[in-house]
């Protein structure tokens, strides 16, 4: 396989993209995710769906690599984010939306941003108080469907792309239920007393 620059990889995968450019970085992305993978529950096959996958991607922002990077190494940023984003759906799809809410419901509510794994005393008096604020607010502040989607993604770590899906809507309308009711929680607890910048950046997407 020869070396290729950025501007010849960009050239040869510009509309109408030559085969044996896609075959050729093909097996660089399955040979990158191959290692960088190898401490999850991966198979061939599951290698092959997330690099037919990220080629796609690839192709449709082809127009947006800036070339700071080598091509490849970009190409491979790509295919790892496609793969990572592919396992945290296959993580949740046996999962219902309803049984998420409901262990919540059994269980404290803490989201992981404000989880010190060793508290001392203090700090976790100081948590327990926020989060009972927390809890109070947003079951005054929030409609129904808000509070489902913010806990399904704050606590339960859901895609975005999952809870619009279990949700019956899309990606688009989920970021803006989410953007409508953080509006809210801040505008709250600002007449609380409490920090929204702190609070609130656990509702931001990643």
């Amino acid at each position: 396989m020869s070396e290729r620059s950025n501007l010849e990889w960009c050239e040869i995968l510009a509309p109408p993209p030559d085969n044996a450019a896609i075959t050729d970085l093909r097996i660089i992305l399955v040979r990158g995710l191959r290692y960088g993978l190898t401490e999850r529950d991966v198979t061939e096959a599951d290698l092959e769906d997330f690099v037919q996958d990220a080629l796609l991607k690839i192709l449709r922002e082809l127009a947006s690599f800036r070339g700071e990077a080598r091509f490849t190494t970009w190409a491979q940023k790509v295919a790892v984010r496609v793969a990572l984003s592919e396992l945290r759906r296959k993580r949740w799809r046996d999962v219902s939306l309803q049984d998420l809410l409901t262990r919540q419901a059994d269980s404290d509510f803490t989201p992981a941003v404000l989880t010190d794994p060793t508290p001392n005393p203090e700090q976790k008096a100081v948590q327990g108080i926020m989060m009972d604020k927390i809890q109070y607010i947003i079951a005054e502040e929030l409609t129904e469907r808000q509070r489902q989607a913010m806990m399904a993604v704050m606590q339960g770590g859901m895609p975005l792309e999952e809870v619009a899906v279990r949700m019956g809507t899309n990606r688009n309308a989920l970021y803006k239920l989410l953007h409508d009711a953080r509006k809210r929680l801040q505008k709250r607890m600002m007449g609380e007393g409490l920090s929204p910048d702190e609070i609130l950046a656990m509702f931001d997407e990643a």
